[in-house]
C-alpha cells in the first residue's frame, strides 16, 4: 500500500487493494490471538485482568498512533503508512519467541498484574490530558516532542515489570529467598486438595442440558477428567451448545450497537450542531473509554469472581447500562452526545474483555482462540446490520437537500431507539447465560480458583 501511494508501483485494482487490507486485518488478528491464549494460560486465576490489559491498550492504540502521526509524520501519510507497515512487523519479530506457555506460576502474580495495571491508567489518564490540550491549544513542535518522548517511557514501563517478576523467579529457583513466595510446580498436590472422580463424580460437574461443561472446566486448568478426555470442546462441539449461541446473540446486541455508535458518532455530532474540535474531541476520547470498559470490566470481574459471582453477571450489568446509554443518544438534550459516548464507549469495550474470559472459562483454552474469534464475527455482523441496514437507512429517509444532509434531532432519533430495544434484547440474552452457568461456576470455576489459591 505504502508503495502504491508513493508511486513505485502502477495503482492496484480495488480487489487487489482490497486483498492488502484482508492481509493487513487478519496480521492483527493473529497476533490478538496469539497474546489473549496466551495470556490466559499463563494467568488463569486471573484471566480477566490480563484480557483486560492486553484488550485496553488495543483500545488506547489508536490515539496513541494519533500521537506518532501528528508528532513524527507531521501531516504527511505516506510516512504513516510506512511507519504502520515496518514498526508492528518488527515489533512482533523481536518479541514472538516471548509469547510461548510458561509452566510456572507464583502467587505474587496478582501483585505484577497490578503493576501492569497501574501503568496502563496511567497511560490512558495522559493520553486523555493530551487529548484535551490539543482540542483547545495549539502545541508546537517541541512540546509535541518532549509529550511523544514522555508516552514512549511510559509504554516501556512494563518491561521494568516484567524483569522484576523475572528477577525475582530467578532468586525463588535458587532459593536465596525462603521468605517469598514459592514456586508452585505443585507435582504432589496435599491430599485435602486433591479431587479424582472417585471423590467427586461427573454429575457434580455437568449442567443439566450442556454435555461437556465438565470438559470444558477440566480444559480451562482444572485437571478433574482423565488427560485423554481433557480439552475436547472444540468449535464445532461448542456450536452444539446453548451457550455459544446465546454468548453469540449477546455479543451481536453489544458490540454490534456499540461499533455502530462509534461509526456515526462524528455524523451524529454534526446532525445535533456540534463544532468541529467537539466532534473530533468525542471520537478522540472514545479510545480512552474504551479502555476503561476493556480494563475495567476484566479487573473488577476478577475481583468479583474471587468472590463467589459468575462473570457473565457483568456482561449482564454493561448490556444493561448500554441499553441507557443508547437512550441518551436517541433523547439529544444538550451535551447528550458526551455523557452518551461515554457511557456507551465503556460498555462497548467491556465486552472485549468479557468475552474472551468467558469464553475461555466454560467451553476451555485449548480451542479458545478459534471459538473467541468465531464469537467475535458478531462484532462486524451487528456493525453492519445497525450501521447500514438501521442507521444508514434511516437517515437517508429522512435526508434533504443537495447534499443529502440531515440536521436536529429525528435523524437519529429513531435508530437510536432501536438499538436500544436490542441492546435490552442482548441483555436478557446474558441473563438466560447468567441463570445456564451460574451453578457451572459455583461448583466448577470458584473451586478451581479456591483449589488454586490454596496450593
Amino acid at each position: 500500500m505504502w508503495a502504491t501511494v508513493v508511486g513505485l508501483i502502477s495503482r492496484p485494482p480495488v480487489p487487489l487493494m482490497c486483498l492488502f487490507m484482508l492481509l493487513a486485518a487478519h496480521a492483527q488478528t493473529f497476533l490478538n490471538t496469539a497474546n489473549v491464549v496466551s495470556g490466559v494460560e499463563n494467568f488463569q486465576d486471573f484471566g480477566g485482568t490480563i484480557v483486560g490489559i492486553m484488550k485496553g491498550f488495543l483500545g488506547l492504540s489508536s490515539a496513541i498512533l494519533i500521537q506518532v502521526y501528528d508528532t513524527l509524520c507531521e501531516g504527511d501519510p505516506t510516512t504513516f503508512i510506512l511507519i504502520l507497515a515496518i514498526t508492528p512487523t518488527l515489533v512482533s519479530l523481536l518479541l514472538m519467541s516471548l509469547v510461548k506457555i510458561y509452566k510456572t506460576s507464583t502467587v505474587d502474580d496478582k501483585k505484577h498484574l497490578n503493576g501492569f495495571s497501574s501503568i496502563a491508567l496511567m497511560v490512558a489518564a495522559y493520553l486523555m490530558v493530551i487529548i484535551i490540550l490539543e482540542n483547545i491549544f495549539t502545541l508546537p513542535l517541541w512540546a509535541r516532542i518532549i509529550i511523544f518522548m514522555f508516552l514512549l517511557l511510559l509504554l516501556a514501563s512494563p518491561v521494568g515489570i516484567a524483569s522484576k517478576a523475572h528477577r525475582d523467579t530467578e532468586r525463588l529457583l535458587q532459593g536465596h529467598c525462603p521468605e517469598t513466595s514459592q514456586l508452585m510446580y505443585d507435582p504432589e498436590p496435599m491430599p485435602s486438595t486433591k479431587y479424582t472422580e472417585v471423590q467427586e463424580p461427573l454429575e457434580y460437574q455437568e449442567i443439566p442440558g450442556e454435555p461437556g461443561q465438565a470438559k470444558a472446566a477440566s480444559s480451562s486448568g482444572d485437571n478433574l477428567l482423565d488427560d485423554d478426555e481433557e480439552d475436547d470442546i472444540n468449535l464445532p462441539r461448542a456450536m452444539l451448545t446453548l451457550n455459544f449461541w446465546l454468548l453469540f446473540i449477546a455479543m451481536i446486541c453489544g458490540m454490534g450497537s456499540g461499533l455502530a455508535t462509534i461509526n456515526n458518532i462524528s455524523q451524529i455530532g454534526e446532525s445535533l450542531g456540534y463544532t468541529t474540535i467537539e466532534r473530533s474531541s468525542l471520537v478522540s476520547l472514545w479510545s480512552i473509554w474504551n479502555f476503561l470498559g476493556r480494563f475495567g470490566a476484566g479487573f473488577v470481574s476478577d475481583i468479583f469472581l474471587h468472590k463467589g459471582w459468575a462473570r457473565p453477571l457483568f456482561m449482564v450489568v454493561t448490556l444493561a447500562t448500554l441499553t441507557f446509554g443508547h437512550l441518551i443518544v436517541a433523547s439529544g438534550f444538550p451535551g447528550n452526545l458526551y455523557i452518551g459516548s461515554i457511557v456507551v464507549g465503556i460498555c462497548y469495550g467491556s465486552q472485549w474483555s468479557l468475552m474472551p474470559t468467558i469464553t475461555s472459562e466454560i467451553f476451555g483454552v485449548r480451542h479458545m482462540g478459534t471459538i473467541f474469534n468465531t464469537i467475535a464475527i458478531a462484532s462486524t455482523v451487528g456493525s453492519y446490520i445497525f450501521s447500514v441496514r438501521i442507521i444508514g437507512y434511516l437517515y437517508d429517509m429522512v435526508a434533504s437537500g443537495e447534499d443529502n444532509s440531515c440536521y436536529g434531532t429525528r435523524c437519529f432519533m429513531l435508530s437510536f431507539f432501536i438499538m436500544a430495544s436490542v441492546a435490552f434484547f442482548g441483555f436478557i440474552v446474558a441473563f438466560v447465560l447468567f441463570i445456564r452457568t451460574r451453578r457451572f461456576y459455583t461448583q466448577v470455576v470458584l473451586r478451581r480458583l479456591r483449589r488454586s489459591s490454596r496450593s
